[in-house]
């Protein structure tokens, strides 16, 4: 009988403060921000007599209920490629460079930020031709941000 007293003991003590510290973490809701890319562009630029690069710039307005900090904005050109190929669109890296995004260090609610960084996407052309036009898929990105407690 003392086995099951010992068990006992151990899951009243063990288990239970556990599992109710677990729901009491549970009920506490967490906070999100609620972000908007207003008046945003892609911008053709053109860096050598045979290559261009797509930058991008614009404004991002807080429209939630929390400010942050540390909002990390960025831009993806999903159609493109991650290999070089002449004539066509590609990316550079997965990892993005300090370049490739922007940084805003604090966005109050109703506040607006402007952005801009380069590198979105690249195109090479040996023959020297202007590409048709900007590749579809493109899109802003929040890459991450903290709440203002």
């Amino acid at each position: 009988m003392k086995p099951y007293v010992r068990l006992a003991f151990l899951i009243v003590c063990l288990v239970l403060p556990g599992f109710i510290s677990g729901l009491s973490g549970c009920s506490k809701e967490k906070k999100s921000a609620v972000l908007e890319f207003t008046d945003s562009e892609f911008i053709l630029r053109q860096d050598t007599g045979h290559s261009y690069v797509i930058d991008a710039k614009g404004s991002i307005k807080n429209v939630g209920e929390v400010d942050v900090k540390n909002l990390v904005v960025t831009a993806y050109c999903r159609s493109c490629g991650e290999v070089l190929i002449n004539g066509k669109w590609f990316i550079s890296d997965y990892e993005k460079t300090p370049d490739q995004k922007d940084t805003i260090s604090y966005l109050a609610v109703g506040g607006k930020e402007e952005f801009k960084f380069k590198g979105v996407a690249f195109y090479m052309d040996q023959s020297g031709r202007t590409p048709e036009s900007l590749p579809e898929n493109m899109e802003f990105s929040v890459e991450s941000y903290e709440v203002v407690e």
